[in-house]
């Protein structure tokens, strides 16, 4: 408790400022909790203990607490007096706002897209959505993030704009990368309706068509935020409500 509790006093201004030998120790070890925490392995509402933290990249704690309040900054992690960090579980709200947000420059990225595309392009996006649409039809396999995130970025990056990039990279490290396809495994019919949705702006991206392209690719990303938002909702609700954050940092 006292380990939490010193945890939670940390996060007062107490920087290793630019000048400090141990900034770029505290960058790499937040850098490397943050991997774990958008890959899944550090899971949503998972205390993070910092002995053991420090254990493990075999540091004092100095250097873990420093690094745990620069993540909480940055909106991944939290910490309460008497129960110490744990993985952020975002508000439904936060998860609606971002996608209605991500909609909007995704649409963007495909009017771009749309006159950039070549024959080879098309192609790749066609190979990542089947990938997806091999997993329909197993409930229970998680759908593979990497085909999804794959069509998505490569046309982010035919839009030439690197601007455009930069903010919709920000808001997809705003939550960690593995929820959606974890919410999506047993979800057959969003499942279904993703490989869908990803074939209607496959075709308006063929055909050249902009417009057609950027409502297929708006409408999609609302959908997607949608759901992602109704799974957190049940999730705030349920395995992760406070009571049970607390039992298992007391674990």
């Amino acid at each position: 408790m006292s380990d939490q509790n010193d945890l939670y006093n940390t996060f007062m201004p107490r920087d290793a400022g630019p000048g400090s030998d141990k900034a770029p120790l505290v960058d790499e070890i937040a850098q490397r909790i943050r991997e774990r925490i958008m890959s899944g392995e550090f899971p949503i509402g998972q205390p993070l203990r910092q002995a053991a933290l420090a254990e493990e990249f075999a540091v004092s704690r100095m250097p873990v607490r420093e690094a745990l309040r620069q993540l909480q900054h940055g909106g991944l992690i939290e910490v309460h007096p008497n129960r110490g960090a744990i993985v952020r579980v975002p508000a439904p709200w936060e998860v609606r706002q971002a996608y209605e947000v991500r909609a909007e420059l995704e649409g963007l990225a495909a009017l771009r897209a749309a006159t950039r595309l070549s024959a080879a392009d098309i192609s790749r996006l066609r190979q990542q959505n089947d990938v997806l649409r091999q997993a329909v039809g197993q409930p229970g396999t998680p759908v593979t993030a990497a085909a999804n995130d794959d069509f998505h970025t490569g046309i982010c990056a035919v839009a030439d704009n690197a601007m455009l990039t930069r903010m919709i990279d920000q808001i997809n490290g705003s939550f960690p990368r593995n929820v959606s396809s974890t919410a999506l495994a047993d979800a057959e019919r969003h499942r279904t309706e993703n490989v869908r949705e990803h074939d209607a702006i496959i075709a308006a991206l063929a055909d050249g068509d902009g417009d057609g392209a950027r409502q297929a690719m708006r409408a999609h990303v609302i959908n997607a935020g949608e759901y992602l938002t109704a799974w957190y909702e049940h999730r705030s609700r349920t395995v992760f409500a406070p009571d049970r954050v607390a039992a298992a940092a007391r674990r």
